[in-house]
């Protein structure tokens, strides 16, 4: 009776351990972006963009809320930061500059495909990130970073990337 107790307690605490071993594992689907924020849902179409290396040359590197892009950013050492990044990256890093018009107030997010840094300037002062972290688990998001703006113009440099190409996207949360 005692050994017919303890085999029994024995096979009630493998029991999760076995049934967890035995279910499939969820994986993601390859090409998929799943688990997208609504925000994001155009995330899997992006634009092909140029960064700016300059602010002189911004005006060809707006960044239009709701729109993915695929960013060519340049070496670091190529580009005149308006601000010197909180961290800039060294001589083989990536980097460029984009210009943001904001028209309504509110919280956005700036999605990153890799995890370079994000600076937010408005009339040359850094705006503070209200919220950070990854994206979805089966999406290619790697960075989430969001930021409380105002109606106004602004400047987003990236630094610290380790790639020429960066998937960006800038979107106004509900």
């Amino acid at each position: 009776m005692r050994l017919a107790l303890i085999l029994a307690v024995g096979l009630a605490l493998a029991a999760p351990a076995a049934l967890a071993q035995v279910q499939p594992d969820v994986a993601c689907a390859p090409g998929v972006e799943a688990g997208l924020p609504a925000e994001l849902a155009a995330w899997g179409t992006k634009a092909p963009l140029a960064a700016a290396t300059s602010v002189v040359s911004l005006p060809k590197a707006a960044l239009a809320p709701g729109q993915a892009y695929t960013a060519t950013l340049s070496p670091t050492p190529d580009v005149a930061y308006a601000v010197q990044p909180e961290k800039p990256g060294g001589t083989v890093s990536k980097g460029g500059l984009f210009s943001l018009k904001v028209e309504t107030a509110g919280s956005y997010v700036i999605a990153l495909g890799t995890g370079a840094w994000i600076d937010v300037l408005k009339d040359g002062a850094a705006q503070r990130s209200t919220a950070h972290g990854r994206g979805p688990a089966c999406s290619t998001v790697r960075k989430m970073v969001t930021f409380d703006l105002t109606p106004g113009d602004y400047l987003i440099q990236i630094s610290a990337n380790a790639q020429a190409e960066l998937p960006i996207m800038v979107a106004r949360k509900p």
